[in-house]
């Protein structure tokens, strides 16, 4: 039974509205640590996929972002960020202490758990990695060393792409933000003229957008976790919370790189969204997420300004559609051009 014939016109819209205020827990976990997937089977059909309650739920979506940027121009949004600026203080004066120590505590405990490269599904059997992953973990002590660890990192990102691939690592390039941040600020540097902290931004919301797609083109992969955890789904019908859910990581993912107040907002909706599901599902969560958990950390205590003009309001739809377009397009083409290789 198709989307459409369960959840029509406004039952979706109110779902969908319902589903992105509250957000999702289950959402947040990433499902490849916790079910069986497979990579190389067919992804749902784009038909199945823009369906009416796919339109709804992008519809949903470009009003949060648009009230969001409308109410950054209005009093109430600059005694926000007035506001913002005073809880985040400490966590702004020390985002460079925050990224070694957690990016610190990461390497460590991969190098406890052992026979992990990057993430719980990327698995070796390898004795050396864990080594290395503890000589990253020490560089953090000293900022001269950072930029070592960085390209340490970026090592065991390339080693993961050559026994997993392009098309799997593409869930992870928030990895090398992470690593670009570290290199440049142990360096003292910035990339063009783009700060460090906006390349973690950018890797962000592009690791999240991807993982957005995932989840409508195999809302299967997350089945089991509802059958054991059905409150998860808060009482949706499962496919149409994983298009839901996807709509609302896309949403916040987008706005990382929207105005300072929108993406500031989000940043801190999606830390609480992966910090909630840590008690959920355990350890392996938090560890597998804290790294792009201190980046939302970061982003939500970064004050800078920047005027708002009406043109990025009025434009603001289209940037939203031409990425989604772009992401979904990418997604789907490449995993049928990797299929036909054979490379997945």
């Amino acid at each position: 039974m198709s989307l459409r014939c369960r959840l029509p016109g406004p039952s979706a819209l109110s779902a969908a509205l319902f589903v992105l205020v509250t957000g999702s827990t289950g959402a947040s976990a990433h499902v490849k640590w916790f079910c069986a997937f497979d990579v190389a089977g067919s992804p749902v059909g784009l038909a199945e996929v823009l369906c009416d309650s796919f339109e709804q739920l992008v519809i949903v979506s470009l009003l949060a972002l648009f009230v969001g940027a409308l109410l950054e121009r209005t009093i109430l949004g600059e005694a926000m960020m007035r506001s913002l600026d005073r809880v985040t203080a400490w966590a702004r004066e020390n985002t460079e202490l925050m990224f070694r120590a957690v990016c610190g505590g990461f390497f460590v405990s991969l190098w406890t758990l052992g026979g992990v490269i990057l993430t719980p599904e990327l698995t070796t059997t390898s004795t050396a990695l864990p080594w290395f992953q503890l000589a990253i973990a020490a560089g953090f002590l000293w900022r001269q060393t950072m930029p070592l660890s960085a390209l340490g990192i970026v090592v065991l990102f390339g080693i993961a792409v050559a026994n997993y691939g392009v098309f799997h690592l593409a869930d992870y390039p928030v990895f090398l933000g992470v690593a670009a941040y570290l290199a440049l600020t142990g360096l003292r540097r910035e990339l063009f003229g783009i700060r460090p902290l906006d390349i973690v931004r950018y890797s962000a919301a592009v690791t999240l957008m991807w993982a957005s797609v995932e989840k409508w083109a195999y809302p299967q992969w997350s089945y089991p976790l509802f059958i054991d955890r059905p409150e998860l789904t808060m009482g949706f019908d499962g496919a149409f919370f994983m298009k839901a859910a996807g709509a609302v990581e896309f949403a916040l993912a987008f706005a990382l790189i929207c105005t300072p107040l929108v993406r500031r907002l989000a940043a801190i909706v999606l830390a609480a969204a992966f910090v909630s599901a840590i008690f959920e599902f355990g350890k392996v969560d938090a560890i597998g997420h804290s790294p792009i958990i201190v980046a939302m950390v970061a982003i939500a205590a970064d004050d800078v300004r920047v005027p708002l003009r009406v043109r990025q309001l009025a434009t603001l739809p289209f940037g939203y559609g031409a990425a989604l377009a772009s992401f979904i397009g990418l997604y789907y083409g490449a995993h049928a051009a990797l299929s036909a290789a054979g490379a997945l």
